[in-house]
């Protein structure tokens, strides 16, 4: 497969964008990693360590570095963006006439507001002649820069893009799964890291298994019920964007949103749980966006209302937690009517 890899340009140089870049270049493909901050530059090209975000991983020497950014995107057919969703629409205003006829896979899992809109569709609106996917799943960065086996997906209709994903990404350590459900694999990475915050909480106050895997499963027929209001199919959410991604990022005290929701089960305020991470935690910011949609559509998300009253209302978390145990019992697996009438109403 060799001949099918493209040149690949990686937007981002944090923990997930270097260690996507870095996985490429050990596998031969031609790659080039754009970040702002030239000292991170530097210090890559001359000891091929991102010493801020992976300290402790050896880089690729074949993994070249710039701060240009045209000059990146010059020769790269494949363009990958791990960018933070509040910088996204600002970097492809300054790049999009040199994104068209290219593959772009956003890779940031955030939703921008007002207007609630996904990465993939800000993509679509500032470069309308790209080629667009998105790549999703339980892929923790510190893991898969070490070279932990794991699966994503790449999610596009264009079925070349797909394919040309897996080339340059695939590896014996990396496997890449195709759909074809875009909204679907977007939604299931985003909103997860909301309910990852909760997961954080609870595990910082010592709840049990048993309240630890009722908030997960409780969270996944949530986050479905959303995503397929908003027309997505529900069985993304079996697989490795829904429950895989939902599943590692509140188990996994590597999860950025699971440490910030620890920090608050400990007493911290929001500001300081956030501070102390140093990165940027999605969740908080798909929060406030996704409380907002649900009230406007009339989306039953009581997990989602909790965290929001405890975070940005000033409610006791014993009053929340009340009001959750107390509220009505309902189906437990609400998309078995999907399944078995092809009823997307859930």
């Amino acid at each position: 497969m060799t001949e099918q890899k493209q040149p690949v340009c990686v937007l981002g140089g944090g923990s997930f964008g270097t260690t996507l870049a870095n996985l490429m270049a050990s596998h031969g493909v031609q790659v080039t990693l754009w970040l702002r901050d030239q000292t991170v530059a530097d210090e890559i090209n001359r000891e091929h360590r991102n010493s801020r975000y992976l300290p402790d991983i050896a880089l690729d020497p074949r993994l070249i570095v710039t701060t240009d950014l045209h000059a990146a995107l010059a020769s790269a057919k494949l363009i990958f963006l791990a960018i933070p969703s509040g910088a996204f629409r600002n970097v492809l205003q300054q790049i999009g006439p040199d994104l068209a006829g290219k593959g772009v896979v956003s890779t940031t899992k955030g939703i921008e507001h007002p207007g609630f809109l996904l990465m993939s569709q800000i993509v679509e609106a500032e470069a309308p002649g790209a080629r667009v996917g998105v790549l999703s799943g339980p892929n923790l960065a510190r893991e898969m820069a070490a070279g932990a086996l794991t699966a994503t997906v790449i999610a596009c209709r264009d079925e070349t893009l797909c394919s040309e994903v897996q080339a340059v990404l695939g590896s014996k350590s990396v496997r890449v799964y195709a759909s074809q459900d875009r909204f679907g694999v977007e939604l299931g990475g985003a909103l997860k890291n909301v309910y990852a915050i909760i997961s954080g909480m609870a595990a910082a106050m010592g709840v049990g298994e048993n309240t630890k895997s009722m908030l997960v499963t409780r969270a996944l027929a949530e986050m479905t019920r959303f995503a397929v209001s908003m027309g997505a199919n529900p069985m993304t959410f079996l697989g490795l964007a829904g429950i895989g991604d939902l599943m590692v990022t509140c188990m996994s005290p590597q999860s950025r949103n699971f440490q910030v929701g620890f920090a608050l089960g400990k007493g911290q305020t929001l500001e300081d749980s956030v501070a102390q991470l140093g990165q940027v935690a999605e969740g908080v910011n798909t929060l406030r966006v996704l409380k907002q949609k649900s009230d406007e559509e009339g989306i039953y998300m009581p997990l989602v209302a909790g965290l929001h009253a405890i975070l940005f209302e000033g409610q006791p978390l014993a009053d929340v937690i009340g009001r959750l145990m107390s509220a009505s019992q309902k189906d437990d697996v609400e998309f078995s009517s999907y399944v078995n009438t092809g009823n997307a109403t859930l």
